[in-house]
């Protein structure tokens, strides 16, 4: 069947990768989101018209496909150059939890807008004051009037400035702290009492934001779990945020270290055996990386330590490649081209993967995780 499956997928993307499609070869993904915003989101559409779009879900939400037919499209889209995708928050992330955790009402609401690519999500964890440390959440929420009015700041919010909704993790009673008392919400993003201000970044890009609420409303209804569950569903999110779709990450790395390779075969630097020996390193590291996530999608029982292990794991990894890519254009890659302020892909891949050990949760806080689950320390909180 997987044969017959990847033959499938290669012959649809390279079909409709073409005509108006044909500029989004090659764009978009992580320092790359501003670019071809509108006609990425048409892509999308393309995606959910022809069931790409909640491949893994299980029937009858999605197609039901095995981790196996899942890992072809994977591969095939980013052999095609797929572009960089706008709804895998939705798709990847709240979609799952929606489906372990939702009611029949949530889940007929939200998901067929999802796998149409109809509305796009953006994920509200982290604060000033909670980043890494999500136990520290401080927006709060409150049930008047038959509608739940959420108060506070999220920071680091991947694309808010296209989303249509945001899942929240707000803390709904005040007297309890850390894990207990915070809840879940799904909350509308196109309403006055939410403010959205990107953040510029090293890249000279906006793909993150700060997000305010002030008393922002959501439907009574809108709360995934009952109130205080929002721990347990939160972390349900992570393990699936780190799960099959982390595949598509890494065969992104791949192409960005196909194109560091084929730059210092071109550049001459090839012939530096300390370049060659990076570039050896960085391709054992990515098929360390691949075997783990195989390893980990294919357990028999859930290793509670898995998902901290491979963050800890690609975050050191991709650091590493941006500081190999400026290595291989060598001093040049000091000098920006022109204004305003115009980067390679090398040093805009150095620049952005800087921040990759603390987005996420910082590479601190995932050895204390691992600590924890894995080693049998009593966590604090």
């Amino acid at each position: 069947m997987e044969p017959d499956f990847r033959a499938e997928v290669r012959a649809w993307l390279a079909a409709h990768l073409t005509g108006r499609f044909a500029p989004l070869v090659g764009s978009g993904g992580p320092g790359r989101e501003h670019e071809h915003l509108e006609l990425r989101a048409e892509w999308e559409r393309e995606l959910g018209a022809a069931g790409w779009i909640g491949l893994g879900w299980p029937q009858p939400y999605g197609r039901g496909a095995s981790i196996a037919e899942q890992v072809v499209f994977f591969e095939e889209y980013a052999r095609a150059g797929g572009p960089g995708r706008l709804s895998h928050i939705g798709e990847y992330l709240l979609a799952p939890t929606l489906i372990a955790h939702g009611t029949q009402e949530q889940k007929a609401r939200f998901l067929p807008p999802i796998a149409g690519a109809e509305e796009l999500w953006c994920q509200g964890y982290s604060e000033p004051g909670a980043g890494s440390d999500l136990a520290g959440v401080q927006t709060r929420a409150e049930l008047t009037g038959g509608r739940w009015r959420i108060t506070g700041q999220k920071v680091w919010t991947s694309l808010a400035h296209i989303a249509d909704w945001c899942f929240v993790l707000a803390r709904t009673s005040q007297e309890q702290q850390r894990k207990q008392g915070l809840s879940y919400f799904l909350v509308p993003m196109r309403q006055p009492r939410v403010d959205v201000r990107p953040i510029v970044q090293l890249t000279g890009t906006s793909e993150f934001n700060e997000v305010f609420f002030d008393e922002a409303e959501t439907d009574a209804d809108l709360i995934v779990g009952a109130p205080g569950d929002g721990w347990k569903v939160a972390t349900s999110t992570l393990a699936f945020e780190r799960g099959v779709a982390t595949l598509g990450q890494q065969l992104g790395f791949a192409r960005e270290l196909r194109s560091i390779v084929d730059r210092a075969r071109t550049g001459g630097t090839s012939e530096d055996p300390i370049i060659n020996d990076r570039i050896a390193a960085a391709w054992a590291g990515l098929q360390g990386l691949r075997h783990h996530a195989l390893r980990t999608l294919n357990a028999t029982e859930p290793d509670p330590a898995a998902a901290s292990v491979a963050k800890l794991l690609w975050a050191g990894w991709h650091r590493d490649l941006g500081e190999l890519a400026l290595a291989v254009e060598g001093p040049a890659a000091t000098v920006a081209r022109a204004a305003p302020y115009d980067l390679t892909d090398a040093q805009r891949l150095f620049l952005f993967t800087r921040a990759d050990t603390i987005y996420g949760g910082s590479n601190e806080i995932q050895r204390n995780i691992i600590a924890d689950r894995l080693l049998g320390r009593v966590p604090r909180a």
